[in-house]
Formats: structure tokens, C-alpha cells, sequence
């Protein structure tokens, strides 16, 4: 998985703070020291301890770890937009604060040895690790939190809108930073102005080894200077990429860093073709996938060393995110701004007829943006998510307070032809007809235009669902067209906008917060690179996230997630597809791992080790 800011921030999403207490010697309503901050009360590890409890703390260091990647690359820098960046360019940086995987919502300090932030959420303080260094041996330094804030805020569009209230950043001491917000009481604030990643500045203000003038706003392939476990060893562009374990890496006895990041190397390489990712496994190209195709889970495991046991099939519990994947719609489009047409389609998607087919009864339909999780909406809305409802209601669906979302459900033929027929009636008040021209469908608006639609993907898999799905739409006369696209290309159309309709996923922590407004936010509709693929620009889900990012409690978090939820989905800004909360995973067995892991997935290749034994019984390399 490549060190997108989208991924980094959806896992890392946090909402609520415990008020703080003034501490002794310090600046009037600064607070207390603290060494962790949690979003859901009080932190589980004390300061003094020595490692998180889902770690082994005498894993063994080496060995070497292959990954598969799909697509290709050309940057080495992670901060921008502009070309296809390198899996793994996370390993490279630490930031202030780091995740404790076993603790919704909470941060332990890294680079940062501790943190506080005054009663209000008006500003937080931090004050750095006199040790924390950078792989050249030179100190991190409270100029370079400042300058890598500053900067990434500027060239980043998706940081620019989650540190959005982040008003400055500024040195307030020898080792300390201050971040002063635009207002008080954004709870989440405090805590992920921890997410930063922090930056060398000299050496991104410098000279490469040819006296080129390094510019951070574009890609690059100049191996890059970080502080985290690993720097970059040798790579072939888009083909692959190796990182080392830093020797002498400075957090490396850290209890926030004891167990973790235990191999040697960790190698990346890609393909072009998710059928020659999986061959290329099974081939001992490389070492663990997640499978994320019923199909290939079902059908393209039975080989020797499966059976042999060389290779261990295992699934892993996900229970600690929320997701919504779907086929989203790009309603900067005309023909999609009406959500009668959007519910339609929806409509043509036999979900219980695809998955009995063609994904083996593996999964179940997703019905909300939080979906499984306690923030997505149920039933019809009451208490304090009625009251947020009813703040909002000259700006929302009046239908949210009167019908649960309920996706349609078809099976059988005679479900799916009832779904068409209100599809029809649907497209028929949206001003689209359906007629029969030469045989076929066609539908048409008064102009007689055609309703065309293209779906593009970026992987020849996504052509196994969508064969399925068009002959509903042709029946309804949509005419159309599936276009498989490069990963440069599909990427950059993505980015810009540039789609009818396409495959998109959105995740999301137990806590939401400013995330939201690169999601669904107005500011981000237009912003190239913004996870707002669908466009949307809507003062009913600006107000809702308003509510989210400035909820008092948790209580009111829930609430205010629940009524977006509610307004997103009564809108039909997506078909939503499937989902599973297992993570399926194929590894070849020469790893490790500790006896009890956080309900997280399979945390690989994070907490597991190189284990030497089940190597050479395994055999195939050293």
C-alpha cells in the first residue's frame, strides 16, 4: 500500500479530547504535560511503560520480507499529487506522534516526548525528543516541525483542508512548536497535528548529488532523507523498490517502537496484472498478499504448497474501521445530478444475484458510510441525532426523517424486473424515457440525447463485476462503455475528475473529524487530487460536518456521524457495493508473529519477524 495521505489519515481519524488541567510552572490554560493523548478518555499505557501489549519485545531483527504491488512508479516523494509515488515511502518518516494499534483513537509520542494543549482546543504544544534525529545523524528540530507543516499544507490539497483550522505554526521554545488554531473547541485538532510527518528542511531546500536545486513540489526519484525505520537501499524505477532498516535508527528503544519494524529489509516489487500477482506468489515471487477476490480465494489456492503447508491461508478480523466502496458517481456531470437517475442505477445492481454468482457468497452489501461500525444510522433518527437533523432541515432530504436508506434487493428475476421498473419510473420523472430503437433500449432525455456512461478501472478484475452490472443498465437503454486504463492514466483521470462513474473506497476510523471535508466538503469538489470524487457541494452535509469536527463529547459524535451518514446516503451519491470485515491473507510461512493481535487486520509486516527456522523448512530461498 502505497504512503498516500488518504490512507494515512483514514486510519489515523480521531475526534474527542479530555479537558486538561492546568500545569504547575507552566503558561496560563497551557495544561498539563501529557506523554499520549486519546480521543475516548483516558490512555491505557502509563508513561512509563516499555511496550505496547500486542508486540513481542524480544522479536529477533533480519531477514528479509517480498511485497507485490500492482501498477508502477516514478516519484520518490509522497507529499504531492503529481506522479505515481513508490509503495512504501511511509517507512521513511516519523512523525510526532504515533498510533497505539490496540487503542481506538490514541497517539503516544515519537518525535514528540510529550503534549498539551489548553481547555478550550484553542492551540497544542509540543515539545520534541532532544535525541530525535534524521538518517544523516543531524537533529530533528523544532524549525523543521514548523517548515514541514507549513510546507505540506501548502503543496498538499488534502492537508490543506484537514489542518484547514490549523491557524499557524510557531517555535515557543528551544525544543517546543505551538499550533494555534482559527477558534476553540475542535476537539480532534490537538491530536492530529501529531499526524505530520516530519521533514528534513535543510535537505529539501538543498542541492542533489548533480547540484540540481530539490523542489518539493514535484516527483523525484532522489532517494529521500527521513527519521523513520528504514531509508531507501535500491530501486528500479517502476519495477522495484527495496528499503533497509536504518542501522542506527534513533526511536529504535522507544517503548512506542520495541517489537516493531523487526526485518532487515522490506522489498516491493510490482506487476502489471492482478492475475500475474497472484501467479507471481504462487511462484514464491513473493512472500504475503491479501486477497481481496472471492473468486481467487475460492479457486487459486488449491496448489502443492498450500497443500504442503509451505503456504498458510488465514483470515484477519478488521473490526476497528468503517468503510463505504461503491460506484461512485461524478455529479459535476449533468446526467448525473439528479439523485432519481443516481437511485436507478442502484437500482439495476442485483447485488444478491452477483454475489451468489460470480463472489461466492462471501459478502455482504454495504448500507452506510460507516458501515461496521456504531456511527452508522439505523432505523429512523431520534434523540440527539434528531436534534442535529432538525437544525438542518431546510438544508437536507425531507425524506431522512420519515424512511430509513435501504439499498434494493433483487435474487431473482422476478425482483430484478420489479427493481427496472422503478428504475424506469424513476429516470421517467428525471426526464430521461426509455424507448426501443432497432431491438434495443435507448434512453433519452427530451433533447434526445443518449445516456451514455463510462466506467473505468484500473485493474482487468474490475471487468468481472462490471459485466455483470451492464446488461441491467442496457436493459434500462444506458449505453455503456468499459474502458481499462494504465495505472498513470487511470490515476491521473481519477485525480482530475476526468470519469462518468468509477470503483472508489472511502475508510473510516472510529472517530471522525476534519478528514470529512476533503470527503464530502464543498472547499474540496473542485480540488484536484481531493477525495471528493463525486463533487459534491452541499450546505446540509457542510453543516453536518461542522457538526462532526466541533461535537462536544462522544455522544454528540455519534450523533452528528449518524445524520451524516443519513444525509449522504439519501442523496444516492453512490451504488454502494460489498463489503467483509476479514482481511484474506496468503503467506509463505517463514514469518512470526506475537500470540494476540488487536482486532486490526493482520498488522503485517508491522509486528511480525523473520523467523529463521520455518525459513529453512519452507525452503525456496534464504
Amino acid at each position: 500500500m502505497t504512503f498516500r495521505l488518504a490512507a494515512a489519515l483514514l486510519a489515523a481519524t480521531l475526534a474527542t479530547l479530555p479537558a486538561a488541567a492546568q500545569s504547575p510552572g507552566g503558561a496560563p490554560g497551557a495544561g498539563e504535560w501529557r506523554h499520549g493523548l486519546s480521543l475516548l478518555g483516558d490512555v491505557k499505557y502509563p508513561a512509563d511503560f516499555k511496550h505496547f501489549d500486542y508486540v513481542n519485545p524480544d522479536a529477533p531483527k533480519g531477514g528479509t520480507v517480498r511485497l507485490g504491488a500492482l501498477g508502477t512508479f516514478d516519484s520518490l516523494n509522497a507529499f504531492v499529487p503529481k506522479g505515481n509515488e513508490a509503495a512504501g515511502l511511509n517507512l521513511l518518516y516519523d512523525t510526532l506522534m504515533t498510533d497505539a494499534l490496540d487503542e481506538p483513537a490514541t497517539e503516544y509520542g515519537l518525535i514528540a516526548e510529550s503534549v498539551r494543549y489548553p481547555a478550550d482546543y484553542s492551540s497544542v504544544t509540543y515539545r520534541l525528543r532532544p535525541e530525535a534525529r534524521f538518517n544523516d545523524g543531524s537533529p530533528v528540530t523544532a524549525e523543521d516541525v514548523v517548515w514541514s507543516f507549513e510546507t505540506l499544507k501548502r503543496i498538499d490539497p488534502m492537508r490543506s483542508r484537514y489542518y484547514h483550522d490549523v491557524a499557524k505554526a510557531e517555535i515557543t521554545g528551544e525544543r517546543e512548536v505551538t499550533f494555534t488554531f482559527a477558534g476553540p473547541g475542535n476537539r480532534e485538532l490537538p491530536q492530529i497535528t501529531g499526524q505530520i510527518p516530519i521533514l528534513p528542511k535543510k535537505f529539501w531546500e538543498g542541492s542533489d548529488e548533480q547540484g540540481r536545486k530539490r523542489n518539493i513540489e514535484e516527483g523525484t526519484l532522489d532517494k529521500p532523507l527521513g527519521s523513520g525505520p528504514y531509508r531507501v537501499k535500491a530501486f528500479a524505477p517502476g519495477r522495484w523498490i527495496s528499503y533497509e532498516r536504518s542501522p542506527d535508527y534513533w526511536a529504535a528503544k522507544l517503548p512506542a517502537r520495541v517489537g516493531i519494524y523487526n526485518f532487515d529489509e522490506m522489498r516491493f516489487d510490482y506487476y502489471r496484472d492482478s492475475t500475474v500477482l497472484v501467479e507471481a506468489f504462487k511462484g514464491d515471487q513473493f512472500d504475503y498478499r491479501e486477497e481481496n477476490s472471492a473468486k481467487n480465494w475460492a479457486t487459486a489456492y488449491a496448489f502443492p504448497a498450500v497443500q504442503q503447508k509451505k503456504v498458510l491461508l488465514e483470515k484477519f478480523v478488521d473490526s476497528q474501521s468503517g468503510r463505504m466502496q461503491g460506484y461512485a458517481f461524478n455529479i459535476r456531470r449533468d446526467k448525473f445530478k439528479d439523485p432519481r437517475v443516481r437511485r436507478a442505477f442502484n437500482l439495476a445492481f442485483d447485488f444478491e444475484e452477483i454475489n451468489k454468482s460470480i463472489m461466492f457468497g462471501q459478502y455482504v452489501r454495504i448500507d452506510s458510510y460507516f458501515y461496521g461500525t456504531d456511527l452508522a444510522s439505523k432505523g429512523l433518527p431520534e434523540g440527539r441525532e434528531k436534534e442535529i437533523l432538525e437544525s438542518v432541515r431546510d438544508k437536507i432530504p425531507a425524506e431522512v426523517f420519515t424512511s430509513a436508506y435501504k439499498n434494493p434487493v433483487g435474487g431473482s428475476p422476478e425482483k430484478a424486473r420489479e427493481n427496472l421498473r422503478e428504475a424506469v419510473r424513476l429516470l421517467k420523472e428525471a426526464g430521461w424515457t426509455v424507448s426501443r430503437e432497432g431491438g434495443k433500449a435507448a434512453l433519452k432525455n427530451e433533447k434526445g440525447e443518449a445516456f451514455k456512461v463510462e466506467f473505468i478501472y484500473g485493474d482487468p478484475t474490475g471487468e468481472r463485476l462490471l459485466s455483470f452490472y451492464k446488461p441491467a443498465l442496457e436493459r434500462l437503454g444506458v449505453e455503456v462503455t468499459m474502458r481499462l486504463l494504465d495505472d498513470s492514466q487511470y490515476i491521473n483521470r481519477i485525480r482530475s475528475f476526468d470519469f462518468d462513474m468509477v470503483t472508489v473506497g472511502w475508510g473510516q476510523s472510529l472517530s471522525p473529524g476534519n478528514e470529512q471535508r476533503d470527503m464530502w466538503g464543498s472547499s474540496s469538489a473542485d480540488v484536484s487530487g481531493s477525495q471528493n470524487f463525486v463533487g459534491i457541494k452541499d450546505p446540509g452535509v457542510d453543516a453536518l460536518i461542522d457538526k462532526i469536527i466541533f461535537a462536544k463529547d462522544r455522544d454528540d459524535l455519534t450523533a452528528a456521524a449518524r445524520a451524516l451518514d443519513r444525509v449522504l446516503l439519501a442523496h444516492n451519491y453512490v451504488v454502494p457495493q460489498f463489503t467483509s470485515i476479514e482481511d484474506r491473507t496468503a503467506r509463505w510461512d517463514r514469518f512470526s508473529r506475537p500470540a494476540k493481535l488487536p482486532p486490526r487486520g493482520a498488522m503485517f509486516p508491522t509486528v511480525w519477524w523473520w523467523d529463521a527456522e520455518k525459513a529453512k523448512a519452507v525452503g525456496g530461498r534464504s
